[in-house]
């Protein structure tokens, strides 16, 4: 069975995303910040948990420990946060512009360093984070989102750079596009969670190295950037 693993599977598009490919007969390995609590994602079949800050170089380095010697044959780095969407531009903290871009693109690319032996070990050696229309300046008509969208307009940035380093080694990166998603982040507002994980998991199943580089959304169509 090929094995994935998910960053933020705990609830939301993570815990769905590992449901829907546990299902589908894949191996999971889903982390959580606090795997203890993580008792939904635990019930899963062929599921393992383990924990991870990915803002934290200590828990990167002790997932990549945990992991030494694992084929990982999917990454799909989901963890993700966003605060205040509505804030002006006057309404924007340090703070908070900072805690987001940390999480948002620093983390992805940090996670993907450390499991980089495991994607080489792995057969299918697909490396995925989770874009958004947000990141796109060419569609932004509306402004506000400010911290989310720098956060997603970098990760994309990183992530095609990543696209580039990794092509010559066989490992293919893309991006993807779940839709504005009925979950916790979005005050349950959007489509059903299980509708843009299916569309999602079949972009990643039909995924080719010919691929690499895209930001492609759970209805298969790309995002501009």
């Amino acid at each position: 069975m090929p094995t994935i693993l998910i960053s933020g599977a705990n609830r939301g598009i993570g815990l769905e995303l590992a449901r829907q490919f546990a299902l589908g007969g894949w191996t999971v390995i889903g982390t959580a910040r606090h795997p203890e609590a993580a008792t939904d994602l635990a019930a899963l079949p062929s599921t393992t948990v383990l924990p991870l800050e990915a803002t934290e170089p200590e828990s990167l380095a002790a997932l990549g420990a945990s992991l030494d010697g694992q084929p990982i044959d999917v990454l799909i780095a989901n963890a993700g946060i966003a605060i205040n969407l509505a804030a002006s531009a006057a309404e924007v903290t340090r703070q908070d512009f900072l805690k987001v871009v940390r999480t948002n693109t620093f983390a992805p690319l940090a996670l993907a360093g450390v499991l980089k032996p495991n994607l080489l070990a792995g057969e299918r050696k697909l490396a995925f984070a989770m874009s958004s229309l947000m990141s796109s300046i060419t569609a932004n008509d509306w402004g506000t989102q400010y911290t989310y969208r720098a956060s997603k307009t970098g990760l994309n940035a990183v992530w095609t750079a990543l696209t580039r380093e990794w092509r010559p080694l066989g490992i293919a990166c893309g991006l993807l596009r779940p839709g504005m998603v009925a979950t916790e982040m979005t005050n349950f507002n959007g489509i059903a969670v299980e509708t843009s994980v299916s569309g999602m998991k079949q972009v990643v199943e039909n995924f080719t190295m010919a691929d690499a580089g895209r930001i492609i959304g759970y209805d298969g169509t790309d995002v501009p950037w």
